[in-house]
């Protein structure tokens, strides 16, 4: 069975073959994706994954691709975007957003309606899914903090609501999460002073703009923090700061951070990420465990 045609044929204008990840990734850059669709509805995501299933095809879910480099070589199987999956509401004192949602609209619509929790979330790049699924969190505030349950499917395309109780949650991880597809979330907010939101949101934003390098290519923070630290301290204390392999480098202005200054090669990126690694490693002891998640087939 030819599968490329198979998806072509039902997704049609949304199925997308030998799609550059340079052009669905924050970091600007990654080989092809084989096959690259926007399933929407339940019924099309339950024809991805009985295909892949039955076929034995990797499949891969992204969202904004705010917090993954993918290799040079490009992607096999199926790369599922849920861009098409973008509604959001505020229903009372809750908020429901499709897993497609960018976190940063989310953040601007409960501040709107005068509901707190999540504010301080605001300007981080990612999706609703991609949030969840890692946690995601800034300025002492965590997706988690508010989310209420969570909309999924697992792979064998069966429908299921995840309660926070149900999902160990840490910094930056979601235990169980892997297992299934992020659909949708709903948070439970609470009243707050609208004026306060706002200065909240404006004030976070600001302290983004004039600490992190957000004029060129990155994906974030590299590295998680280091118990009783910071990724960033560390990087610069071992004089990393500026450093540089081919078109990446670790920021000037943020050595938690590694941009793609020119045109870099995703082998550019992740072997800046090995050498910051090693030289951390060398001068204190200390292994920085990626934030960011490696995709696909790396070149030499």
């Amino acid at each position: 069975m030819d599968y490329k045609k198979e998806l072509s044929a039902f997704f049609k204008e949304n199925c997308l073959l030998d799609e550059p990840m340079d052009r669905h990734t924050t970091y600007r850059a990654g080989g092809p994706a084989e096959v690259y669709v926007y399933p929407k509805t339940r019924e099309e995501w339950s024809f991805v994954l009985k295909l892949a299933r039955t076929e034995n095809i990797p499949l891969r879910i992204i969202g904004f691709g705010s917090n993954i480099l993918v290799g040079g070589k490009g992607l096999s199987g199926i790369t599922c975007s849920t861009k098409r999956m973008n509604l959001a509401a505020v229903k009372g004192n809750r908020l429901v957003a499709e897993a497609g949602v960018a976190l940063d609209k989310v953040c601007e619509m409960s501040v709107e309606a005068g509901l707190g929790g999540m504010e301080k979330l605001s300007g981080i790049p990612g999706s609703i899914g991609g949030a969840v699924y890692m946690n995601a969190g800034a300025f002492g505030q965590e997706t988690f903090d508010c989310l209420e349950y969570v909309e999924a499917i697992d792979f064998e395309g069966r429908p299921a609501v995840l309660l926070k109780k149900d999902l160990p949650h840490a910094y930056r991880h979601v235990q169980g999460i892997e297992n299934y597809i992020i659909l949708g979330a709903g948070f439970l907010l609470e009243k707050k002073d609208f004026a306060e939101l706002t200065e909240a949101r404006h004030l976070v934003q600001h302290k983004r703009i004039e600490k992190q390098p957000l004029d060129l290519p990155s994906a974030g923070s590299v590295f998680k923090r280091p118990a009783g630290d910071y990724a960033s301290r560390l990087i610069d204390e071992a004089g990393l700061r500026g450093l540089s392999i081919g078109g990446a480098k670790v920021s000037e202005k943020h050595a938690g951070f590694i941009v793609n200054f020119n045109h870099a090669t995703p082998e550019d990126i992740k072997n800046l990420i090995e050498e910051v690694r090693r030289q951390v490693k060398e001068k204190y002891g200390i292994e920085l465990e990626l934030e960011q998640i490696l995709w696909g087939e790396f070149g030499a």
